[in-house]
């Protein structure tokens, strides 16, 4: 029978490519006395994932076991079954909208919300950022106006009440406003919702809402947004987009023209870009191209 600790070696052993610099001073909780358990934990630690995640992948990795009836410590956990989650297509989910969104821009005001509408871009978001409720509602409405008579699809980042009232596609939220957000509200008024994630515990938290897509990241750093997890790799995004598969995923977090291979490989159906198309010396160039070489690989 295998030890332990042949069993938390083995699996670190198989996947270097999921691996970060481990957080030493996270301390070892375990909540089950179950063998699979307890080492998929420690090893899922020692890989650098932080605690709330390594606890959801090592209820996983025990629920996969006594699923398959034996131990694979090649096998990474990615039947959503084994997660806890329900299958799709769900009652109470939000509204769809395509599972392959492509090139996303997320964009700081509606005139570039405009710009790249007009260029053909698939989908934008306006990510506008406001304490004054009037300008918001002003550059939401504009934002709404701007993508019509084009066929790009409007997310707007926080501000739900702006977008309900001005007939937006869809909204984007983070974990943080998930307390916040009327949901239902969003949801009656037949708008889309996108939720962001940066690993295993915020997906499985998005999941349990159904939304209409899930953003994941960030890939790599980014100077745009303090991020208080680490960029996660395009390793960890593939062992995301398995698990996620039922969802229309959005890779987002320092992705530009030299890094979009990489990322598509992963399998997800969009990509979203900020500092890529803003600081492009020619943002519809730029834009054409990524939207191609995404269009080629999915």
């Amino acid at each position: 029978m295998i030890t332990h600790n042949l069993m938390v070696n083995a699996i670190i052993a198989a996947h270097p490519g999921l691996a970060l610099t481990a957080d030493t001073t996270q301390p070892e909780v375990f909540h089950s006395d179950a063998p699979v358990y307890r080492a998929a934990k420690q090893a899922c630690l020692a890989l650098g994932f932080i605690e709330p995640d390594a606890e959801c992948l090592a209820n996983a990795w025990q629920a996969m076991t006594e699923r398959t009836g034996h131990v694979n410590a090649s096998a990474w956990p990615d039947d959503p079954a084994d997660f806890g989650m329900r299958p799709w297509p769900r009652q109470d989910a939000f509204a769809a909208c395509p599972h392959k969104l492509g090139l996303y821009a997320v964009l700081p005001d509606a005139a570039w919300v405009a710009r790249m509408a007009r260029a053909g871009v698939p989908t934008v978001q306006l990510r506008f950022k406001s304490d004054d409720t009037r300008a918001i509602e002003r550059e939401v409405s504009a934002a709404v106006q701007a993508v019509q008579g084009t066929d790009a699809l409007l997310f707007i980042n926080d501000h739900w009440q702006a977008a309900i009232a001005a007939g937006a596609y869809g909204v984007h939220l983070g974990q943080e406003d998930l307390e916040l957000a009327d949901l239902q509200a969003i949801r009656a008024a037949g708008l889309r919702l996108g939720l962001s994630s940066h690993g295993y515990a915020e997906m499985l938290r998005a999941d349990r809402f159904s939304p209409s897509y899930l953003a994941m990241g960030a890939v790599f750093p980014t100077t745009l947004k303090r991020m208080v997890t680490a960029p996660q790799g395009t390793g960890r995004l593939s062992a995301y987009a398995r698990l996620m598969r039922d969802c229309p995923l959005v890779a987002i977090g320092g992705i530009d023209h030299s890094t979009l291979p990489d990322v598509l490989v992963s399998g997800v159906g969009s990509v979203a870009v900020v500092r890529a198309l803003v600081a492009a010396e020619q943002p519809e160039a730029m834009a054409a191209s990524l939207q191609a070489a995404i269009n080629a690989a999915v």
